[in-house]
């Protein structure tokens, strides 16, 4: 039996880290306002980023080869992914739920090859508009699930549509990074906690100016008073916003294909919504079942292009060698087909 990767494992620990962090937000959101809650985990992830680099050998060499423009870019990625993305995330776990929203949450990965079209000229395949009509029927089919206790069916659909607008600003700010991420021709660990940190200082600091003109200021200073909500927001905010970033970008370093660790990221979605059902006690349906199998689907054949890609090739060639009856032709026009398909 094969053993798990670094690489893998990291990749699925970031997906475990940031379950439990979603179960522990949404307890959090349930004691303290989103706009309140988004600046509390950007301090905590902040300070934790910063002492992270403090400790890592020749740190500060990685700022040299950043410009201007490239500062500029990561601060406006960091206020439109983090700050506004985050608080309006948390908008919508309080009105949908943990399950709902990790179902949501898929979009992720579609709405980062849209933009990465529209904005990178990035080209689409065959299988990312088949996966991201998935998503978004499985999207349509959350929506019409029955609405929390406490929750009427407007503000289902509303945190429905908040989640999927979260997921689009995460997905905008990260694609205009991303020439910035990849900058260095290797980008290195220390790079990207860099810039993780760069974007994290400006949704940080965006946010405090946010509270500070904010009729509500009073209210979402007190909130970040120590309380007993602490006992979930802290952990909560180490595990999302800090242990789920660092397995993340391990596991996208140290895995050999960016697919298998995208797919393995995304089991969260499985593991937030078995975590939800035991921890939190919220319903799991046979709608809910077939929207993140949907999801999954979409997820799989959006993230897994190129695995897929290698296993057609590898099952032709396989082919090719155990079948003597097959022409070299057909052969050909097989491995074109499989091409048009995954790129």
């Amino acid at each position: 039996m094969a053993m798990l990767t670094i690489g893998e494992s990291c990749a699925l620990g970031a997906a475990l880290s940031w379950a439990f962090a979603l179960i522990l937000f949404k307890r959090s959101g349930e004691r303290m306002p989103p706009v309140a809650l988004s600046l509390f985990k950007n301090i905590i992830a902040f300070v934790l980023l910063a002492l992270t680099l403090l400790f890592m050998r020749d740190s500060f060499h990685a700022l040299g080869r950043l410009e201007s423009i490239d500062l500029v870019i990561l601060l406006l990625s960091g206020v439109l992914g983090i700050a506004l993305a985050d608080t309006v995330f948390f908008y919508a776990l309080d009105l949908v739920g943990v399950g709902l929203v990790a179902i949501v949450d898929c979009l992720y990965s579609p709405l980062i090859i849209l933009f990465s079209f529209l904005i990178l000229s990035e080209e689409l395949a065959l299988l990312d508009y088949a996966g991201t009509a998935l998503i978004l029927m499985a999207v349509f089919i959350s929506s019409r699930h029955a609405p929390a206790e406490g929750r009427t069916r407007r503000q289902l659909v509303g945190g429905v549509l908040l989640c999927a607008l979260a997921m689009a600003l995460m997905g905008i700010g990260i694609v205009i990074a991303t020439p910035v991420l990849k900058m260095p021709s290797s980008p290195s660990l220390v790079w990207v906690i860099w810039a993780t940190t760069l974007r994290l200082f400006a949704g940080t600091v965006s946010l405090g100016l946010l509270v500070l003109l904010s009729s509500k200021r009073k209210e979402h200073w007190n909130a970040l008073k120590p309380a007993p909500v602490w006992k979930y927001c802290v952990p909560a905010s180490v595990l999302g916003s800090y242990l789920a970033m660092i397995f993340w970008v391990a596991g996208f370093a140290y895995t050999d294909s960016a697919g298998v660790a995208a797919i393995l990221n995304q089991t969260t979605t499985i593991f937030a919504i078995i975590l939800a059902t035991v921890i939190l006690k919220e319903s799991f349906t046979r709608r809910k079942l077939v929207a993140v199998s949907l999801a999954l689907l979409g997820v799989l054949l959006v993230t897994g292009k190129d695995l897929l890609a290698r296993l057609w090739q590898y099952s032709l060639g396989h082919a090719a060698l155990t079948s003597t009856g097959t022409e070299p032709s057909a052969l050909r026009d097989l491995i074109e087909a499989g091409e048009r398909v995954f790129s």
